[in-house]
């Protein structure tokens, strides 16, 4: 069996998170390959080295003193290896760095370093071979990601590697440039790793036991949730779930290797696991509830509008005329309400109002502004009767009056529009009748 297991930048924070990353690692031999972050912060108000070098970079490219930054990110990593024992220097390492950074080489080159230089460490402490993430993620001459020679050069270079530590979160490209991922980059980096290695399963560790049904700034001590497929992962991220990034997900579904997202501080935890299809049934009715908030809504209004062909087109076309995306549209015979991000619509309002005017002749047109969309998301949903019932029983009971709803065809999420000072007592609302109630 045959793991990729990717450790976040919490996890690696000091010398006692490491410690507790090796025994994870040393329990199994099936965790043969280790994706690293960069050190993340030791305690509240600490700084991210990857933060203190893009810092440090900003005052070498204003030419200001630079230096005595660089030897504050060397002391955070010379504090890692002392407290591991290590016979480690990474003094030339920074002297490299140093030129580097005085030549001006670049934003992208300066972040990976953190990254790059826990790798490094990563590796002696275990015992791997490192390998430079920029000799094996490939990206395009401009910028974009290369996923073909990438995952021919990681392929190659791992075929008969038994253990090995790949940072995350960059690569380069062909002339050896150093280009970093926009966003998730070290969970796209372990990915890829899994993809190029056929793993069984790719472990992602972080400082939380998986993912919650709901969000803990909202909902009191949420449950975990066990088994979530990429479908409902989609739909809860779509709708602000602080989840990973489908660019973290892409390259193991595709391969159907599934990703448990473990928790390095309690790693007796089972954490999430996030699959393809399953047959378990979910634990409750629902999988998780996630909103946003910020919408607009555009409601149109016009008689025998069902017999009009081609009005909706024409309202939409003046959406994307304006380059406005449209989040949701549910219709009814004589009316259409298109939902749009309130920062996006504000400054086009009367450009838009104009041009649906203009277009399609309503008989009226109602704006109605803060406005927040949640999701009820689960598979479990689909052989469940009365779960749209029990949505508008636990909002009504709440007091809360229900602006929209919405159900995708897929059965797999049912969206409703609230007030945005009705946000959270809503999610609250929904989080009780679906798990609380159940329990």
């Amino acid at each position: 069996m045959k793991k990729v297991v990717k450790f976040g930048g919490s996890s690696l924070a000091s010398a006692e998170q490491f410690k507790k990353v090796g025994e994870i690692i040393r329990q199994d031999s099936a965790r043969r390959y280790v994706v690293p972050s960069a050190p993340g912060k030791r305690f509240s108000g600490d700084t991210k080295v990857t933060d203190m070098l893009y810092n440090c970079y900003a005052a070498a490219v204003k030419e200001k003193k630079f230096v005595d930054l660089l030897e504050q990110i060397h002391e955070r990593y010379q504090e890692i290896i002392d407290g591991l024992n290590l016979d480690l220097s990474l003094d030339e390492e920074f002297h490299i760095i140093q030129e580097n950074f005085s030549k001006k080489i670049g934003r992208d080159y300066a972040a990976s370093r953190g990254e790059y230089l826990n790798g490094i460490i990563m590796a002696a402490y275990l015992g791997f071979e490192f390998i430079d993430a920029a000799q094996i993620i490939r990206f395009n001459d401009d910028g974009s990601f290369n996923d073909e020679v990438t995952n021919m050069l990681l392929s190659e270079r791992l075929a008969n590697m038994e253990n090995a530590v790949i940072p995350g979160f960059y690569g380069a490209k062909e002339d050896g440039t150093v280009v970093t991922f926009s966003r998730g980059g070290s969970d796209v980096s372990g990915s890829l790793v899994a993809l190029a290695v056929h793993a069984d399963l790719y472990e992602n560790w972080t400082d939380v036991s998986g993912f919650l049904i709901a969000d803990p700034r909202i909902v009191k001590n949420p449950k975990s949730i066990e088994t979530i497929t990429y479908k409902e992962l989609r739909e809860l991220s779509y709708m602000g779930a602080s989840v990973l990034h489908e660019d973290a997900i892409f390259p193991v579904r595709k391969a159907g290797i599934p990703i448990n997202i473990r928790n390095t501080n309690a790693p007796q935890d089972k954490g999430t696991l996030i699959v393809e299809g399953t047959c378990r049934q979910p634990k409750y009715t629902i999988t998780g509830i996630a909103g946003t908030d910020g919408f607009v809504s555009i409601t149109i209004e016009k008689a025998m509008m069902n017999s009009e062909i081609g009005f909706c087109r024409k309202v939409l076309q003046v959406f994307e005329e304006n380059n406005i995306s449209i989040e949701h549209m549910p219709s009814g015979i004589d009316t259409m309400t298109i939902f749009v991000h309130k920062n996006e619509f504000e400054e086009k309002e009367q450009r838009i109002l104009a041009g649906i005017h203009k277009a399609v002749n309503p008989d009226h047109i109602e704006l109605e502004s803060d406005l927040a969309l949640i999701a009820v998301v689960g598979r479990g949903m689909r052989s469940t009767r009365g779960t749209a019932g029990r949505i508008f029983s636990a909002l009504a009971h709440a007091h809360i009056n229900v602006k929209m709803i919405d159900q995708g065809s897929s059965e797999l999420n049912i969206i409703v529009g609230v007030r945005h000072d009705e946000f959270k007592n809503a999610i609250r609302a929904l989080y009780e009748i679906f798990v609380l109630t159940q329990i």
